[in-house]
Order: structure tokens, then C-alpha cells, then sequence
């Protein structure tokens, strides 16, 4: 009778191989929690920027409603009945800290308040309204 040789099949995974998985797990983890990160600091930046355009807007509208008016005297009050979607206040802005920062109405354009350019540069169009 003749007797089959063949080679025992493998019914485990090497401790190699279970390290080698859970390292490239780990490794894609790490590579989506960077990028949901940067897209959340993305979406902050663009709610940011568009609600800096949006009290410009007013800011504009009420100079022309009342153009002698000097920029250093308006106020919210003058300015909220010219914002848009209806909002009773002048919005804050949340930073990529998470604190929320006023806008400065006195300068045109309005600047956020305590926050600086996180690129650091005051020309490149970034956190820079009216540039």
C-alpha cells in the first residue's frame, strides 16, 4: 500500500504573520484618523471663511444704505438687519482650537479677534477676507 506524503496543511497563523497584520490594521488606522482630521480642519476653515464673506456682505450692504457712516462707528445693531439666512446676531467663528472667536466690525473687512493666520503668511488668500 502505498502511503501519501503530502505535506500537512496549516490550520494557524504564525505569531510573524499575526504581528504583520496588525501592524498595516494600525497603519491604516492611523493614515484615516490623519485624513478625517485635516477634512474636519478643513471644514472649520471654510465655515470660517464663509462666515467672515457673510459679515463683509453686510458690512458693504449697510455703507451703501449709509454711506456716511465711517467704518470705526458701526456697530452689530447696524448690522444685523443686512445678514443673511435670517441671523439675529453676528456669528463667532469657530478656530481650529475649538474656541470661538468674535469678528472686529469696526475695519473693513472684518477680522476675527484674537486668531491668527495658521499659515502664517497675510497675502495668501487664507483666513485673509477681502485680500
Amino acid at each position: 500500500m502505498k502511503t501519501n506524503k503530502t505535506t500537512p496543511h496549516r490550520q494557524a497563523l504564525t505569531i510573524v504573520e499575526l504581528t504583520v497584520v496588525i501592524m498595516v490594521m494600525t497603519i491604516l488606522v492611523s493614515a484615516t484618523t490623519f485624513t478625517v482630521t485635516a477634512y474636519q480642519n478643513w471644514q472649520k476653515g471654510l465655515a470660517a471663511g464663509e462666515t467672515l464673506k457673510a459679515v463683509y456682505q453686510a458690512q458693504r450692504l449697510y455703507l451703501a444704505d449709509n454711506p456716511t457712516t465711517p467704518v470705526n462707528q458701526i456697530t452689530a445693531a447696524n448690522i444685523t438687519p443686512y445678514l443673511p439666512n435670517g441671523m439675529a446676531a453676528i456669528p463667532t467663528i469657530t478656530g481650529l482650537d475649538d474656541k470661538a472667536y468674535t469678528i472686529t466690525l469696526t475695519v473693513s473687512p472684518p477680522v476675527i479677534n484674537g486668531y491668527t493666520d495658521p499659515s502664517g503668511s497675510p497675502t495668501d488668500g487664507q483666513w485673509d477676507a477681502g485680500k
